[in-house]
């Protein structure tokens, strides 16, 4: 999965956490030193136990360490490190400053109301330390409840960004997933498309020539005496053999899952997607004339819709039809399931799960044809594509 665009925002916010960390942790200990505290070594010692369990858990994280997989494993740092932190308040006023960066520590780490409920009492007992150190002011109360309700709400927008990235990464892959179905399955209805004009060229043109042939020296053999009648009759089986192989021909130029028309393609399918799903699906298709563009077309189209169907829909009940509609070849598929807001999926077509119904339109107005989808939550869901036929339309 390529990165998020918003990546370099999450590493910078990382970095920044880390350096914020590191310089509040150094200060407490410098400071201890600078005043001549009677506990700056004390500080020292508590202040680099601090600073290695937190870079410890950063470079586990950072390198995806399976140690760090386990939940119990991560709160258990977490509590290590709150641990540190309160001893080394306890021991000077300037450690209490390290709670804002530990605030956004436990909401990204901790889960659900965890987080919140750590928050709730390292607060506290910054207060209750910064009180008992410098005495209980109205700064020393409301210092650390605002730092405490800018953290929750830095938190929350984080962690609403990072499920925006994520979003975003998924409707990215989705995408560039369904960009490389189109083009294979453009690739490939070309190359059908191809295969099938050659079919019919040379069933009209060779075949047909070489039937006539066949015919005129039949014909000719009966007024021909001998020895010319013979090489009459050699020349007939040579053209016979010819029609042959060239009926062969057009046979292989014929795609294989159309070689018995688009009707018995569809019941394949629908008979693969029961057994592949479990979920029954009914097949009712007329036997149509179609050019072989439009069979692969509503072939892929019915391949789509059905892959929708059993994987979105938890239908219990699929059906397939395949019609005619005046000049237009009519295809529907319907499922019982637990449909979805048609006119919301319409007015953001790029959204993440609708880009099969992206697909099967785009392929419709290709062929100038007509997409209608029928849908609302716990109705089911009616798609039906229209396609107009040809006049010269025909298989090989």
């Amino acid at each position: 999965m390529p990165p998020t665009t918003l990546a370099p925002v999450f590493t910078g916010l990382r970095y920044g956490l880390h350096a914020l960390i590191l310089g509040l942790a150094g200060f407490a200990v410098v400071r201890a030193f600078l005043v001549s505290s009677s506990v700056a070594v004390w500080t020292l010692i508590v202040g680099i136990a601090f600073v290695a369990v937190y870079l410890a858990g950063a470079w586990a994280a950072r390198v995806r360490s399976a140690v760090l997989a386990r939940r119990g494993v991560v709160v258990g740092w977490v509590i290590v490190l709150t641990l540190l932190w309160a001893v080394l308040t306890g021991l000077g006023p300037e450690g209490a400053y390290l709670v804002f960066p530990l605030f956004f520590l436990y909401l990204n780490v901790l889960p659900g109301a965890g987080g919140y409920a750590a928050i709730v009492v390292t607060t506290v007992y910054a207060i209750v330390a910064l009180g008992l150190h410098l005495g209980f002011s109205v700064g020393g109360v409301v210092g650390p409840l605002i730092g405490a309700g800018v953290a929750l709400l830095i938190g929350l927008a984080y962690r609403a960004l990072l499920r925006e990235a994520d979003m975003r990464e998924q409707l990215l892959a989705e995408l560039i997933r369904t960009r490389r179905q189109l083009a294979d399955t453009e690739r490939e209805q070309g190359a059908l498309t191809e295969r099938a004009r050659l079919a019919r060229e040379i069933h009209d043109t060779v075949a047909q020539g070489l039937s006539s042939i066949q015919m005129l020296l039949r014909a000719a053999e009966r007024d021909v005496p001998e020895p010319g009648a013979g090489y009459l009759r050699l020349a007939c089986e040579t053209a016979a053999e010819s029609l042959a192989d060239t009926r062969q021909i057009i046979g292989e130029l014929t795609p294989t899952r159309l070689d018995d028309g688009l009707a018995a393609a569809l019941r394949r399918l629908g008979c693969e997607q029961s057994q592949r799903a479990a979920v029954p699906v009914e097949v009712a298709a007329d036997d149509l004339d179609l050019p072989m563009g439009t069979q692969t077309a509503l072939l892929r189209i019915a391949q789509g819709a059905l892959s929708n169907a059993v994987r979105h829909a938890d239908a219990t009940r699929i059906t397939v039809a395949l019609g005619r509609e005046g000049a237009a070849a009519t295809l529907s598929v319907r499922d019982d399931g637990c449909g979805f807001d048609a006119a919301a999926v319409a007015a953001h077509p790029h959204e993440a799960g609708s880009f099969g119904l992206q697909a099967i339109g785009e392929r419709v107005e290709q062929l100038d044809g007509t997409l209608t989808i029928d849908s609302a939550p716990g109705r089911g869901t009616a798609v039906t594509a229209r396609l107009p036929i040809a006049e010269s339309g025909g298989r090989a």
